[in-house]
């Protein structure tokens, strides 16, 4: 058993569910099990470590590997140390056909092996980088508000490059997807059931909508296309009306989620939403349900620290992802990032999470040349 692949074990045995996920005070909320264990390997290999505390019980762990020489730069590698809710027994890691079983395997605690392998194996080396900090920051709360990686910007850290560690089988990622989360409200009449012409069914006009915008305005969307993102989507996700079948609804409500591309801004949706339903002389309140603003990302793939680090992965061209990460919200206080990682998102969040051993360990080993070959 490699290095990784023992570390790893090690995380999926120690829940970090999201407190968002679990009801109040449950023992496997909180992400401050998996930060103490890090640090803990992390001053046991000479790094320095601090914990930057975010909500209550819950911090950022970072570790650093600081230069011999005067600072020149700084290396930040960042993954999530949250995931989403789990059976029992998917904190029980499983070995089968050369795969590691279990929640958070490949979102992202493989991410998370990886890269903090090859920071404790980094002073190691011969080629330890002699003016360049490497910073790990375990961060929490991705999976619902961003807290973590929120917290750090604010915190005024700066870095040359952050690789955000994410599911993306070992791909380097310069652009995803915004996640814009709506509210839509129709209102109508109560009235009898018996005497449905006496009310307004709003259950009726969200239904429209509801056509509207999964017909519609996909279509609308699908002739703008960004070259790595390809277009933006809707997806209507909850529908909530009415009291029971004996009176007209008055009131229904949808949730909509709307992936956003780079230089689309939430005000503009709302409006590009309103002005469509209004072209089908269709009518609604439109309301933001995010906690915070989940934006796209778009890195410039002609950084040299992203030309380098896309070379040492053996990659011509960068890709886009659909789904939303920390890399946003790191790229909008500063800091260029890019999302990296080994997994595929495919298993994410699924009921048999896991990842491939070899693809964890070669995602472990990409990372360490790329930090071996930094000054």
């Amino acid at each position: 058993m490699t290095r990784t692949e023992k570390l790893l074990a090690e995380l999926i045995a120690l829940p970090s569910v999201n407190p968002a996920f679990l009801p109040p005070r449950h023992p496997g909320a909180g992400e401050q099990c998996v930060a103490d264990f890090l640090a803990a390997i992390a001053a046991r290999a000479g790094l320095e470590v601090e914990f930057q505390k975010v909500l209550p019980d819950r911090a950022n762990v970072i570790a650093r590997l600081l230069p011999r020489n005067p600072i020149r730069q700084s290396i930040l590698l960042a993954p999530h140390l949250d995931t989403v809710g789990a059976e029992d027994s998917q904190f029980i890691p499983r070995r089968k056909n050369g795969r590691l079983h279990g929640r958070g395997a490949c979102d992202t605690k493989g991410s998370i092996a990886a890269m903090f392998t090859a920071l404790c194996e980094l002073p190691e080396s011969k080629s330890r980088p002699q003016e360049t900090e490497v910073v790990f920051a375990g961060l929490v709360d991705e999976e619902n508000a961003q807290a973590g990686s929120r917290a750090l910007t604010a915190s005024g850290f700066k870095a040359a490059l952050a690789l955000v560690g994410e599911p993306t089988r070992l791909q380097v990622v310069t652009a995803h997807k915004g996640s814009l989360w709506l509210e839509l409200e129709t209102r109508g009449k109560a009235a009898h059931g018996a005497a449905p012409q006496l009310g307004k069914n709003a259950v009726l006009e969200m239904a429209r909508i509801v056509e509207a915008l999964e017909i519609g305005y996909t279509a609308r969307l699908r002739k703008r296309r960004h070259p790595l993102l390809g277009a933006a989507t809707v997806n209507v996700g909850t529908i909530s009306g009415g009291a029971q079948p004996n009176i007209v609804p008055d009131r229904c409500v949808i949730s909509i989620d709307r992936r956003t591309l780079p230089g689309e801004t939430e005000a503009g949706v709302k409006r590009e939403i309103k002005t469509f339903l209004q072209s089908k002389r269709l009518s609604v309140r439109v309301a933001d349900r995010k906690l915070a603003p989940a934006l796209p990302l778009e890195t410039d793939p002609e950084l040299p620290l992203v030309q380098k680090f896309l070379r040492g992965a053996g990659q011509r061209r960068p890709v886009g992802v659909d789904f939303f990460c920390d890399a946003a919200v790191l790229s909008a206080g500063g800091i260029p990032s890019v999302v990296f990682g080994p997994g595929d998102i495919a298993q994410a969040h699924t009921a048999d999470e896991w990842i491939s051993l070899a693809q964890l360990e070669r995602g472990k080993n990409l990372l360490l040349h790329f930090l071996q070959s930094l000054p």
